[in-house]
């Protein structure tokens, strides 16, 4: 069995998959971009190394596109500045079904020329 691979993924490794990966981190309940992060970061094991600059653009584009819904929440009052916080549209959960699928998909191609084991 090899070693595990300890290097942080950033940058380029992560273009074309970020939005599906925060598609995926609002499946189950809405979050604030901070939140998104933490949820991100747990989930890739302390691995992924994404910055706030990374994650907000997305996140205003994924809005403006319609695959997220964002409101302030009041409820942050008193506790801090006020937080934006996102949630998944149908047209937002119907992408992240395609962006399984196209991952799927590149791993079933690319999977085997590199010799990765599944």
């Amino acid at each position: 069995m090899s070693e595990p691979i300890s290097e942080s993924i950033s940058g380029n490794a992560l273009r074309g998959h970020l939005e599906t990966m925060v598609l995926s981190s609002l499946e189950r309940q809405e979050a604030h971009g901070f939140e998104i992060l933490r949820r991100l970061d747990e989930a890739g094991r302390g691995s992924l190394s994404m910055k706030e600059g990374s994650l907000y653009p997305a996140l205003y584009r994924m809005e403006k596109s319609g695959l997220l819904k964002a409101r302030w929440d009041d409820k942050a009052e008193g506790r801090g500045p006020r937080r934006r916080v996102y949630r998944l549209t149908s047209k937002g959960r119907r992408q992240l079904q395609h962006g399984r699928q196209a991952w799927n998909h590149f791993v079933t191609i690319i999977g085997p020329i590199v010799g990765a084991t599944t």
